[in-house]
């Protein structure tokens, strides 16, 4: 980061503002940021009209006379392009999921680890960032490709990054976008003591599909934080999308929740490829597919689940159609065939490998021919 970026922190709290200039005080010193406070929702929307340079938003949700999810409806009036973050009491799951659903970026839970935060307001404002970025350059474009560039920089900077690996559980995943950009995402999160898994991919191209895959990853995180089983988050997430779509796009996903203590993994696919499944005797299945098209569709769609117990060794892989439809010179197609012998009889060590070698295949059978959509593998393995 090169500027200063301002926050807002609101909270009715006396001991966070000091707590908050110390544990941040390399941050400060360095002028990476420069903080604000305010005691509620009022004084903050006097702070915000009373200050345009305010770049991001900190704020807990109970509060005396404005709380923080109406200071979230008021934000947008104030500045669309302003970024939230919403801290709450640790399984204050509803409340946290109606932030996320009135446009919360990111949320953390008290009490406050400080080094989750400065990460979550890393990734916040470096999104921030690539918005402004890409709405400057918006008026300049001359050529589709350069609208693409942007498209494609917006996909990146909402991407999580380090990915867990833990006794219980290793997760790795990328996503490698093609000059004609789509709308792909990955996602990982934990969801108390489960880990929520996900990997999805927005019809069309360009700016609107990226705008879309935002919406997209939103509402299914804030979806996933409130309801448990994932047949039903994709059910409101679904509704949601569906309700607000002038464009009429869609989304394929795949959503798993894993139970670390049990081993269970619980997914519900909406128009995706099923994930497959390496068991660590080197054995290849596709798992099976579960009720439910692309999420956007229609309202009202009945979405299924399934379960399957994680052995130790096992690992799943979940893709987006850019593996298993790269294409050579010959227009031929890499397929799921192809996707199988990766593994067959040769599981992978770790998640880090597995994704190496998807992708290390799908480059050496697409060669010099270009890419045409995105290519995007989630890795999760039970070790």
């Amino acid at each position: 980061m090169t500027r200063t970026y301002r926050i807002l922190v609101v909270d009715d709290e006396p001991d966070l503002e000091p707590l908050i200039l110390q544990r941040m005080r390399r941050q400060i010193r360095s002028n990476s940021y420069e903080f604000v406070f305010a005691q509620n929702g009022v004084e903050a929307l006097e702070k915000l009209n009373a200050d345009p340079t305010i770049d991001m938003v900190l704020s807990d949700i109970n509060m005396p006379k404005m709380d923080g999810l109406t200071l979230l409806q008021q934000l947008p009036g104030v500045d669309p392009n302003l970024r939230a973050v919403i801290i709450s009491a640790y399984g204050d799951m509803d409340n946290i999921r109606t932030a996320m659903n009135r446009g919360a970026f990111d949320f953390v839970t008290k009490p406050i680890d400080f080094d989750d935060l400065k990460i979550t307001i890393t990734r916040t404002l470096e999104h921030l960032a690539e918005w402004r970025d890409a709405l400057s350059s918006r008026d300049q474009l001359v050529a589709l490709q350069n609208e693409l560039s942007i498209a494609s920089q917006l996909q990146q900077s909402i991407l999580p990054k380090n990915p867990p690996i833990t006794e219980k559980y290793e997760v790795s995943a990328n996503m490698e976008p093609a000059r004609n950009v789509g709308g792909d995402f990955y996602d990982f999160f934990k969801l108390d003591d489960y880990v929520g898994l996900v990997v999805a991919d927005v019809s069309d191209k360009g700016i609107p599909a990226s705008m879309f895959m935002m919406s997209s990853r939103t509402a299914l995180k804030g979806a996933a934080i409130g309801v448990r089983d994932p047949e039903n988050v994709l059910t409101e997430v679904n509704n949601q999308l569906h309700q607000d779509n002038p464009t009429f796009m869609f989304v394929t996903v795949v959503y798993a929740l894993f139970n670390p203590d049990s081993g269970s993994l619980t997914y519900s696919i909406a128009g995706h490829d099923p994930p497959m499944l390496v068991s660590a005797d080197g054995t290849v299945t596709e798992l099976p597919l579960t009720q439910g098209v692309a999420l956007g569709v229609a309202p009202n769609i009945v979405y299924s689940q399934e379960t399957v117990d994680l052995a130790p060794g096992d690992t799943v892989i979940l893709y987006t159609d850019g593996v298993s439809e790269a294409m050579n010179a010959d227009k031929e197609q890499f397929g799921i065939t192809r996707l199988r012998e990766v593994f067959d009889g040769k599981p992978p060590t770790s998640a880090a490998a597995a994704n190496e070698a998807v992708f290390k295949h799908v480059r050496d059978f697409a060669g010099d021919a270009p890419q045409s959509d995105d290519i995007t593998c989630l890795i999760f393995r039970r070790p």
